[in-house]
């Protein structure tokens, strides 16, 4: 596990969390996995090192570095969340498209890549993997409770690769309406699965966090984990 460093398009840096697998022999598929609200935090962290034990190259960019760098919070004080909402409000949506943009170009070219590369986001990282299937070539992308992807639904068909998305039901950040309306107008288009989990609430998947739901998680990540594999995972890979 290490920290490794990304350049944009204009040669400024930031710095990415990265886990990979134990054996190095083979060539693996790469996840991006994209930060909520919090940072590159433990919770992220965690995902990557469970992610690279799967035998997957995993990745975490820092994509608050033009505010803060390193931002490191977590979910459970009031002055945190504050905090979080505050980044939040001043982060430029389209710039953190890039960095992802640039994350992908980065991992393409890295020696142990097989070719390979997926995203899989969650909260503010939900709608950028949204972002990511509609502006990147990313093989294959993962929202999971993506806020605000209501705002963005005209460009639902440039969506070319497998997307899947995890909504909750009584999540408080995205009103039943707007989930409809993500899930009618995302469902007519053939490369996307859509699941809509309910009677649970925002972060149901967020290990620790309030609204955490042992059984949706559960079986959002199966679905997740099946879906890596389908889009990501070769032949060869198997061998």
């Amino acid at each position: 596990m290490t920290e490794i460093t990304i350049k944009t398009d204009s040669d400024e840096e930031f710095m990415a969390y990265m886990a990979t697998p134990a054996s190095g022999e083979k060539k693996s598929p790469v996840v991006i996995i994209i930060q909520e609200i919090f940072g590159v935090n433990g919770v992220m962290r965690g995902i990557c090192d469970g992610l690279a034990y799967q035998g997957y190259i995993a990745v975490c960019p820092d994509l608050f570095w033009r505010q803060e760098p390193g931002v490191n919070i977590t979910d459970q004080t009031e002055e945190e969340w504050q905090k979080a909402f505050a980044l939040y409000e001043g982060f430029d949506e389209n710039k953190g498209v890039e960095d992802l943009i640039a994350t992908l170009n980065h991992m393409h070219g890295l020696e142990g890549c097989n070719g390979n590369v997926g995203t899989l986001g969650f909260c503010l990282g939900g709608k950028l993997a949204y972002l990511m299937a509609t502006r990147s070539d990313a093989d294959c992308n993962v929202s999971y409770y993506g806020v605000g992807i209501e705002n963005t639904l005209d460009e639902v068909s440039n969506i070319k690769k497998p997307l899947l998305m995890h909504v909750a039901e009584k999540d408080k950040f995205v009103p039943q309406e707007a989930q409809m309306t993500i899930m009618k107008s995302v469902t007519e288009n053939e490369n996307v699965e859509f699941y809509h989990y309910q009677n649970v609430d925002h972060a149901f998947a967020r290990i620790g966090g309030e609204h955490y739901d042992e059984d949706a998680a559960r079986e959002a990540n199966y679905r997740t984990a099946d879906f890596l594999a389908r889009n990501l995972i070769s032949d060869a890979d198997i061998d």
